[in-house]
C-alpha cells in the first residue's frame, strides 16, 4: 500500500494553490489570481508528526459549466477525489458560502471520504471572524480557520488530516516494495507481459486497443524481490481521445507514472518508436522516473545477428533524451528474456537512489574541468566552486558558480556525462540546479 494520499479541493480561485505550496515547503504550483490557472494535478511529499504522505493539487472545481477547459479540471479532481486517503475542502471566508460550494460539498459527501474543511484568507490574528460559522452549513463538520498566505492553521489542518490516516503499520509493508508503472500506448502489450509474470489471467487481454481503463495494481514476489505492479491503460494520441472515459485512462496512466518507482515503457517491436511512443517515454522522463525501455512482440520480427544491434542503435537514438535507460527485447506471449526484467528493475532502482559524497563528487568535478575548461564570455570565465547531491529518485545535484549563464547547456550536459562515467546512474535521469552566488535558494 502506497503512502496517504491528501487532496485539496475546491472552486477556482479560493488558494488552494497557496496551501499546496504552504505545505509542500516549495513552490511548485503556479499561484495566480485569475481562476483556473491550475488545470492539471500536482503532487509533493509532507511529513508530519512522523506520518509521511503525499499531497495532490488540483484544478478548481466549477460543478455547473459547458467550459471545456473548467470541465477537464472537474474530471482531473473527481480522479483525486476517488485516489485520496483524506480530502482538504478549500473555501474562502470573503465570499462566504455559495451555491458552487454547496454542489462541491455534495460531491465530496457521495465519495464518501474523510473530509476537512478549511475556509481560507482568514489573515488577522485574534478573535476568528463569526462568518466561519456559515460554513457548518456545508454538513462537513467544523471548519478550520485558514491563512495559507501567512501559514496561520495549517498545523491544526494537517493533525486532523493525520487523524483519518490508516494506521502506519499498514503501509510500512510495502516500503520495501518497488511499484512499476507498465507504460505504452494501446495494444502493445501491456496486460500480456503482467499476465506472464503473475502466473495468472489477472488482467483482461484482448487485441481491441484500450481494453484497459483503469491503472491495476497487482503485488507480486519472488526470489528477486517484492513488486508493485501497476496496468496502465494504453496512452493515445490527444486528438484520438475523444470520449471521456478515454480521458480518464489517460490521466490514470500518468498518475500512475507519478507514484511509481520504475516506468517499462514498452514499444511494439514491429512498429518501432513511434511519435506516440516519444511522447510516453518522455512523461517517465520529466517525472524523473527510472526507466527501462521493454521492446514487445520480439518474436514477431525476421532478424538476423544483426536485427537487435540495429534496432537497439535506433531506439537510442529516436530517444536521445533517455540514451540512459537500457533496451530490453522480450516476447510476453513465449515468455522469451522476460525472466530479465527483474534484475533490470532492481538495477535502475539502485541506481536511481544512490548517494554519492559531496568528495568523491568533487574529485569528478575537478578532474572534468582539468580535461575540458569551463566556458568564457568576453574574458570572463565560468567558476565552478563546488557540487553537492541534495535527492534521489532521481539523482538530484546542485552545481554553486560564479555565473549561471555562463554555465551553458552544452557543458552541464558534459557534465552529467563524467558523472554517469565514473559512477554509472544507468536507467535514471539526472537532475541538476545551478546557484550563483547570491542566490536565497
Amino acid at each position: 500500500m502506497s503512502k496517504p494520499l491528501v487532496a485539496i479541493v475546491g472552486r477556482p480561485n479560493v488558494g488552494k494553490s497557496m496551501l499546496f505550496n504552504r505545505l509542500a515547503g516549495k513552490r511548485l504550483s503556479i499561484v495566480e489570481d485569475t481562476p483556473g490557472v491550475t488545470r492539471d494535478r500536482l503532487y509533493a511529499e509532507c511529513e508530519w508528526n512522523g506520518r509521511k504522505f503525499d499531497i495532490v493539487d488540483t484544478g478548481g472545481i466549477e460543478p455547473s459549466t459547458d467550459d471545456e477547459i473548467l470541465l477537464f479540471m472537474r474530471e482531473q479532481a473527481q480522479i483525486a477525489i476517488d485516489s485520496a486517503d483524506v480530502i482538504v475542502f478549500v473555501t474562502e471566508i470573503g465570499t462566504g458560502v455559495t451555491a458552487a460550494d454547496h454542489e462541491v460539498a455534495g460531491m465530496l459527501l457521495k465519495a464518501k471520504k474523510p473530509v476537512v474543511l478549511a475556509v481560507n484568507k482568514m489573515d488577522s490574528i485574534g478573535e476568528v471572524d463569526p462568518g466561519i460559522y456559515e460554513f457548518y452549513s456545508l454538513g462537513l463538520g467544523e471548519p478550520i480557520a485558514l491563512s495559507a498566505i501567512h501559514g496561520h492553521g495549517t498545523g491544526d489542518l494537517l493533525d486532523r488530516c493525520v487523524e483519518y490516516f490508516p494506521p502506519a503499520s499498514e503501509y510500512e509493508e510495502d516500503d520495501d516494495r518497488i511499484k512499476v508503472a507498465v507504460i505504452g500506448k494501446p495494444n502493445v502489450g501491456k496486460s500480456s507481459l503482467i499476465n506472464l509474470i503473475l502466473g495468472e489471467e489477472r488482467v483482461i487481454v484482448s487485441n481491441i486497443a484500450g481494453t484497459t481503463r483503469d491503472a491495476v495494481d497487482s503485488a507480486f514476489e519472488n526470489k528477486h524481490g517484492k513488486y508493485t505492479f501497476i496496468d496502465t491503460a494504453g496512452i493515445r494520441r490527444k486528438a484520438r481521445v475523444d470520449d471521456r472515459i478515454e480521458k480518464f485512462s489517460v490521466m490514470r496512466a500518468q498518475m500512475a507514472i507519478e507514484r511509481s518507482d520504475v516506468c517499462l515503457i514498452m514499444i511494439d517491436a514491429r512498429e518501432g518508436v513511434t511519435e506516440q511512443d516519444k511522447k510516453i517515454a518522455g512523461l517517465a522522463h520529466e517525472a524523473g522516473k527510472a526507466s527501462i525501455i521493454v521492446v514487445n512482440k520480439w518474436d514477431l520480427v525476421e532478424k538476423d545477428s544483426k536485427t537487435m544491434d540495429k534496432m537497439r542503435l535506433q531506439i537510442q537514438n529516436d530517444l536521445k533524451y533517455m540514451s540512459y535507460a537500457p533496451v530490453l527485447f522480450i516476447s510476453a506471449l513465449t515468455g522469451q528474456r522476460a525472466e530479465c526484467i527483474f534484475e533490470l528493475i532492481n538495477y535502475v532502482h539502485d541506481q536511481s537512489c544512490m548517494r554519492i559524497t559531496t568528495g568523491m563528487l568533487n574529485n569528478v568535478l575537478a578532474d572534468a574541468q582539468a580535461r575540458v575548461q569551463p566556458p568564457t564570455d568576453r574574458g570572463k570565465r565560468l567558476k565552478i566552486y563546488y557540487m553537492t547531491q541534495t535527492g534521489i529518485k532521481p539523482p538530484n545535484f546542485v552545481v554553486f558558480v560564479n555565473s549561471r549563464e555562463l554555465f551553458h547547456f552544452s557543458y552541464q550536459r558534459y557534465l552529467e556525462n563524467q558523472i554517469r562515467a565514473v559512477f554509472g546512474l544507468e536507467g535514471t535521469p539526472i537532475r541538476m540546479v545551478i546557484r550563483q552566488k547570491g542566490d536565497t535558494e
